[in-house]
């Protein structure tokens, strides 16, 4: 998962140029069973994020009561249907973000914002640690207005906490959500797969007052 590529986003056209095909993925979640491609249940609702390496991500939030499914994919880029190898090259544009479908009777999207902001640095830019490149910035993608009006009020507030501790301005994308295209069957709930796995997941300390 370490790649010494340049911390920088690609333009769109030097991206690659992808498939027309998707590439095949799990057809279950390894975890819960659940199709992996099921439709979203009435009354439910979606989130996606970027936090570094999808594979700690993912498991984050399926932790969290009330989230019913996630998956783990590239969004935010310019190639369709990346392969992961291509993602790993920076020349597509996208993120390794996780998307969530989750129960807002449970889990509210605020809550999940908490999760978000609280377990990972959104001051790196292009990077999360020793993970470098456009593929790990970080990243919130809103399905309605709504999400993007409480992304945006809960990250003025944490930013506020983030200074008061000593770190710089927050880096975070906060932008109306791309397409997604889903990583590959080995991706998807790799540390449920293997629990020894690599996990640079790791939150600043900071607070965040939801």
């Amino acid at each position: 998962m370490f790649f010494s590529k340049p911390a920088a986003m690609v333009r769109p056209e030097d991206a690659l140029p992808g498939r027309a095909q998707p590439l095949p993925t799990a057809d279950t979640h390894f975890v819960s069973g659940i199709p992996l491609k099921s439709p979203v249940p009435e009354g439910f609702e979606e989130a996606m994020f970027g936090m570094g390496c999808f594979w700690g991500v993912e498991r984050r939030f399926w932790q969290v009561p009330g989230v019913w499914l996630t998956m783990a994919g590239y969004a935010g880029g310019f190639t369709p249907n990346p392969t992961y190898k291509e993602t790993c090259t920076q020349l597509t544009g996208h993120n390794e973000v996780v998307r969530v479908i989750f129960d807002p009777k449970i889990v509210s999207y605020q809550d999940l914002l908490k999760v978000f902001w609280e377990n990972h640095d959104p001051t790196q830019g292009m990077r999360q640690g020793n993970d470098v490149g456009s593929t790990y910035r970080s990243g919130i993608y809103c399905y309605t207005p709504e999400q993007e009006a409480a992304a945006k009020a809960t990250k003025a507030e944490f930013e506020a906490g983030l200074k008061a501790a000593g770190y710089g301005a927050v880096t975070t994308e906060i932008v109306p959500v791309p397409e997604f295209f889903y990583a590959e069957d080995y991706h998807q709930q790799y540390l449920a797969k293997n629990p020894d796995g690599y996990c640079a997941l790791r939150g600043t300390g900071v607070t965040c007052a939801i």
